[in-house]
């Protein structure tokens, strides 16, 4: 009785919405979503007007920036998506991911900080495995990651998320912590390492994504009782390695990015006169994807570039 009630259903619906419907998901515009199809513009709204009867909702509303999706049309793309990988995926059962003779472009979400951390290593490892691979690297954070994978902006995301939701997969990369880095001609510390006094008589420089003079690191030091002399914010890590270059500027960074900045521009790292607890970067990606086996070679390929990085 069940299986003919779904075959009853499913005959009155056209499977090839579904295209229609996430092609719409991805590009937010009817005419890019057609381009997309190769279908005309036409084709592709009519289609919309018959996904809008089967689901009972307008499922998509112009918006400023184009065609915006309802909350049905988010709660119907986690399902979709993962159908529609679903059924590709068992159309490839016995073909895994070819690296060497693909052609696919990835859309990764990762900051600027990380992306110099793994990227060098990634390509170098993507140039002989996968030379016909592209990565289109997208700016992202812990607070916009969701909306981001909900919008299919992004595929994978690396960075330090605490919080991982049930429809999303996760594997760590790698541990870190913030540690301190300076130019030795301009700042000569007694010891290999900074002291308090010294890290708190010196002016610092501070990587504040909401444009503030104080982040973490400063709480940290209230809580001791102290406090450090911050002369310069900037929401960009890639300023910061060069203003302590050519001035005797202290600036307090996660080690993975340090260590890059130290082999290049010759600064040097000294670990926080406190303690400071350890972090974690790890990659996430949408669980209606784990079976995609492109992405899974990619996720591999990341953990490697982090073990060189």
């Amino acid at each position: 009785m069940i299986t003919s009630i779904i075959e009853n259903d499913l005959r009155r619906f056209d499977l090839n919405l579904l295209l229609v419907f996430h092609a719409l998901m991805q590009e937010r515009h009817v005419t890019r979503a057609a381009a997309r199809l190769f279908l005309g513009q036409p084709a592709v709204s009519g289609a919309l007007k018959r996904l809008r009867a089967a689901f009972d909702d307008e499922l998509f509303v112009r918006g400023r920036s184009g065609m915006e999706p309802t909350p049905r049309a988010l709660e119907l793309s986690q399902q979709i998506d993962t159908l529609l990988i679903g059924l590709h995926e068992t159309m490839r059962v016995g073909r895994p991911f070819d690296a060497r003779n693909a052609n696919r472009t990835f859309r990764v979400g990762v900051s600027e900080a990380i992306a110099v951390t793994l990227f060098p290593s990634l390509f170098k490892a993507l140039a002989s495995e996968a030379p016909g691979v592209k990565i289109i690297s997208v700016d992202t954070d812990c607070h916009r990651v969701s909306s981001m994978f909900e919008r299919n902006e992004i595929e994978i995301a690396l960075g330090v998320f605490n919080e991982c939701a049930r429809w999303q997969q996760q594997c760590a990369l790698l541990d870190w912590r913030f540690v301190c880095l300076y130019n030795p001609m301009l700042i000569r510390p007694q010891g290999d390492a900074l002291s308090l006094s010294e890290f708190l008589a010196h002016p610092h420089a501070l990587t504040s994504f909401t444009g503030e003079l104080r982040g973490f690191i400063d709480e940290r030091l209230e809580a001791m009782g102290k406090q450090r002399r911050v002369i310069f914010s900037n929401p960009h890590f890639a300023t910061q390695p060069f203003i302590a270059r050519d001035n005797p500027v202290l600036v307090t960074v996660p080690d993975y990015i340090a260590r890059t900045w130290s082999r290049s521009l010759g600064l040097r790292i000294s670990p926080l006169p406190f303690d400071t607890p350890t972090h974690q970067i790890s990659a996430l990606w949408k669980t209606s994807h784990q079976g995609d086996s492109g992405l899974r070679w990619l996720i591999g390929l990341t953990e490697q570039a982090a073990r060189t990085s």
